[in-house]
């Protein structure tokens, strides 16, 4: 076999190479496109996955959002004039306190994939206001939905204030929260914050010239304040 071989022509023996590369480069393609395939089938997977945990631990008609979010649906988004802006940039508890400042933030931290933080500290300030009768259910909503190991929403929580929390759910009292929501708080003051000060949104607001951007903002703060798109 190996001397019938030997007496083929150079040429033959080089188609015959060219074949056997072509064959490699095919079936390595193969396998990257099976691989891009699983890859994207179990991307969506895990997608569907979240969303199932939210649509149980989140009924209909139980939201844990606060209450005045659902309000405002019913007013305009006003764009946020340039000495909110300011008043913004010359502390973090100027942003929180204002509705517009809460969801013009709430946009920028959608894009660095951290906007439950901002929902969580909301919803702890609405849990604040809750009548007795539902502060019981209220608090393990809220629980499940943003402090639970793997929750939907879940936030980014030592362990000993996640444990501490879970205990103090149990009790069913008002500051049952009071301990995780300044964590966050603080987490956003000294990180997120710090970015939103120098991120191209803020500045484009500030100089009040970039049209395109306001537009754009009125359109994400409108989601925003209708529970995100």
């Amino acid at each position: 076999m190996c001397k019938g071989l030997a007496t083929l022509p150079a040429t033959c023996l080089k188609s015959a190479k060219d074949i056997k590369h072509k064959l490699s480069v095919l079936l390595q393609k193969q396998a990257s496109q099976e691989a891009a395939k699983k890859q994207k089938t179990q991307k969506n997977e895990a997608t569907a996955k979240r969303q199932n945990q939210r649509a149980v631990t989140q009924p209909q008609g139980q939201d844990c959002r606060p209450a005045q979010d659902w309000n405002v649906l019913q007013e305009a988004w006003v764009p946020a004039a340039a000495a909110e802006v300011e008043r913004w940039k010359e502390s973090f508890i100027h942003v929180v306190n204002s509705e517009n400042g809460r969801a013009v933030f709430t946009s920028f931290l959608r894009s660095e994939f951290s906007q439950e933080n901002m929902e969580f500290w909301v919803a702890c300030e609405d849990f604040k206001n809750t009548s007795a009768c539902k502060l019981e259910k209220k608090a393990k909503l809220i629980y499940q939905q943003y402090v639970a190991v793997d929750a939907p929403n879940e936030v980014n929580l030592d362990a000993v204030t996640r444990e501490e929390t879970r205990q103090n759910v149990e009790s069913g009292s008002l500051s049952c929260f009071d301990v995780a929501q300044k964590r966050i708080y603080l987490l956003m003051e000294k990180d997120s914050y710090r970015r939103f000060l120098k991120s191209k949104l803020i500045q484009d607001l500030s100089q009040g010239h970039d049209s395109a951007t306001r537009k754009k903002l009125d359109r994400d703060c409108h989601k925003e304040l209708a529970g995100g798109a």
